[in-house]
This record gives C-alpha cells, structure tokens and sequence, in this order.
C-alpha cells in the first residue's frame, strides 16, 4: 500500500459528548455508529489536550548460548488512558472522580464530596466518540477500567478547575482491554 496524506488524521469530540461513562456490565456497541442506551452519561467537556493512550508491554527474553535473543515471553503489561475531566460542577463528573456514593446532593441543594473514604475502586465502562479527517468516526470501547490516578487540583483564576484523571483498562472475558471501531461517516 502506497503511503498518502489522506491517511494522516487528527481527533475531534463528537458534537453532543465524546466521553461516556456506564456501570460496568453494560452492553458495548459493537461498531462507530450505533446509538448509546440510556444508561450511559457524559462525563462533558475535556481539556484541549484531549484523551491519551498508553500500552505498555512487559516481555521476558530467553536468550541462547552466546546471546541471541529466541524467545521473547509476554508477562503483562498495561492499558491506560488519561484525560482532565474540566466540568469541575458537574456531580456526574465529580461522582466519576470520586465514586458514586462519595458524592450527594447538587447545586441547588448543596453538594458533598466525601474523599478518601476508603470504599472499593468502583468499575466502569467507557465509550469515547471522536471525529476525524474527512468525517471518519471512530469509537473507542472500554469494557471494564477503573479510576487508577488522579492528578493534582488546581485551584486558580487562570485555569479551569480539572480532573487529570488516569483509567486503568482490564481485560474482558475476551482477553482485550479495549475494542476500536472507525467508519466513514457517509458509508
């Protein structure tokens, strides 16, 4: 295959939300186009760094006698994704954050956030919608993750307030920590 810019891309948040989190469990769409159950919730708007990737691979090597290397044995690795979460009034976001049952009431009423309260790690699934060259969407599924990091909170007059929030994909019954879908948009 010939090499050609029309293949060199760039990421955009679909219109409406690109960031959607359920309960862990719920049924995955299985391609770029399907419409979300209703179960599923905008996390809202992410910072303009977007969301990163990181796959790491952890690999033992068997080497011979006189060093060649002849067997490389897969040992785990990890599956990570990060994004700031910048809807810092958003109790969805904030109830993603720092757990469904740490969070109660709304701005009418009052807001609590109960942190470090010691409760289990809560797991999610997450589907994140993107737009890119020529319409393409692409859809990203991650069946089961958890919140494994949160960065620093920064509380100023020159920045929004923001969630850098690292999730930590696990593997399915499948095998796979995420599953990728693109289409054209016209097909």
């Amino acid at each position: 295959m010939a090499t050609t810019a029309k293949n060199v891309t760039a990421a955009k948040p679909k219109t409406g939300g690109a960031v959607w989190v359920a309960t862990v469990g719920t049924t995955l769409p299985t391609d770029a186009t399907s419409t979300l159950g209703s179960t599923f919730t905008s996390l809202g708007y992410i910072s303009e760094d977007g969301i990163s990737n990181s796959k790491s691979v952890e690999t033992d090597v068997i080497k011979a006698w006189g060093g060649d290397e002849v067997l490389p044995l897969m040992q785990g690795g990890e599956d990570t994704f990060t994004m700031t979460l910048i809807e810092g009034l958003n109790t969805e976001v904030l109830k993603f954050v720092h757990g469904q049952d740490a969070v109660t009431g709304d701005l009418s009423t009052g807001v609590v956030i109960n942190v470090g309260n010691g409760e289990d790690l809560e797991e999610y699934c997450i589907v994140v919608d993107m737009v890119m060259r020529n319409g393409v969407l692409k859809r990203i599924c991650i069946p089961d993750c958890y919140v494994s990091e949160i960065g620093e909170i920064a509380y100023s007059d020159s920045d929004a307030v923001g969630y850098e929030t690292t999730i930590k994909a696990l593997a399915d019954s499948a095998g796979n920590t995420h599953y990728e879908y693109m289409t054209n948009a016209t097909a």
